[in-house]
């Protein structure tokens, strides 16, 4: 079973414009969302939901008045003013714990806090695996690892040979949690400077995990003197470029149409995104380079 997880540094690169253009090529392969905190891979897809289970990413203080005698310790240590008039704030507390251990009367406990959901559906190309954090809620990088847990599972029970990742963008731990322990990172960029400013960010991610990484410069037509500063870039870290997609409207046209652009079109960017596609399949049975 291959891994492989398409990342970007930072969103709007169209990250998962070519995720769902995988997933359409592989056929029958599983699919995972590791985008929770902004999840749109369903807005192409339209999974069926077969599953849908409660997600508990943390813990939150509980108060027992009866217990409590308002010596006001919590309120004076709470950093973040989360305690006022022996009151827990929700939105204002972190979840650190420290109110608990300086009651003297163990008079707040923490309790494990619901955050979400994950689901386990089914999509015209095969099993997808995703999530949905709730509004404000963190921890989102254990949901995206509960959502690879997850699709490894289907992987295995049903004979799957590929893992398809769609990654969140960044380089905090949501996005080290989608990447880790995967066959293959594409990093998806664009030629601008904050496109290629985040890319070296996320390739020092995947270079400081040893996972192995190639690159697709999507739009790259709209700044060619960018792209090929992004080309130089990984040639000198021997990083290989496996795409450049022009700027084409039809992709556009594709999401409004909720399909992939390899169902909805057969044109220039269908054919390259089939051949990166071939490309990377190659890599992934060959192996990369770590």
């Amino acid at each position: 079973m291959k891994e492989l997880t398409v990342i970007s540094g930072k969103g709007g690169t169209g990250k998962t414009t070519i995720t769902a253009a995988f997933a359409a090529l592989a056929q029958g392969q599983v699919m995972a969302d590791g985008d929770v905190d902004a999840a749109d891979l369903h807005l192409i897809l339209t999974p069926r939901i077969k599953k849908e289970e409660e997600f508990f990413g943390g813990r939150a203080p509980l108060m027992d008045k009866d217990k409590c005698d308002e010596c006001g310790i919590c309120m004076e240590l709470c950093r973040f003013e989360a305690i006022r008039d022996f009151i827990i704030d929700p939105i204002s507390c972190e979840g650190c714990g420290l109110c608990m251990h300086a009651c003297p009367n163990d008079a707040i406990t923490m309790e494990e806090k619901f955050s979400g959901h994950w689901f386990i559906s089914d999509t015209r190309f095969g099993p997808m695996v995703h999530g949905k954090l709730g509004i404000a809620e963190e921890n989102s990088g254990k949901l995206v690892s509960l959502v690879r847990q997850q699709a490894r599972l289907i992987a295995e029970e049903e004979n799957k040979d590929l893992i398809i990742i769609d990654g969140p963008p960044g380089i905090g731990c949501p996005v080290i949690a989608a990447m880790t322990g995967v066959d293959l990172v594409l990093a998806v960029t664009e030629p601008t400077l904050s496109g290629i400013h985040d890319l070296e960010r996320v390739l020092g991610v995947a270079g400081h995990f040893s996972v192995p990484a190639t690159v697709c410069v999507n739009k790259f037509d709209i700044n060619t003197e960018n792209t090929e500063k992004i080309k130089e870039y990984c040639r000198e870290r021997n990083i290989e470029v496996v795409g450049e997609i022009p700027y084409d409207p039809i992709v556009t046209k594709a999401m409004v149409a909720g399909q992939s652009i390899t169902e909805y079109d057969s044109g220039v960017v269908t054919d390259i995104i089939k051949k990166m596609w071939a490309r990377i399949e190659t890599g992934l049975g060959n192996g990369f380079e770590r």
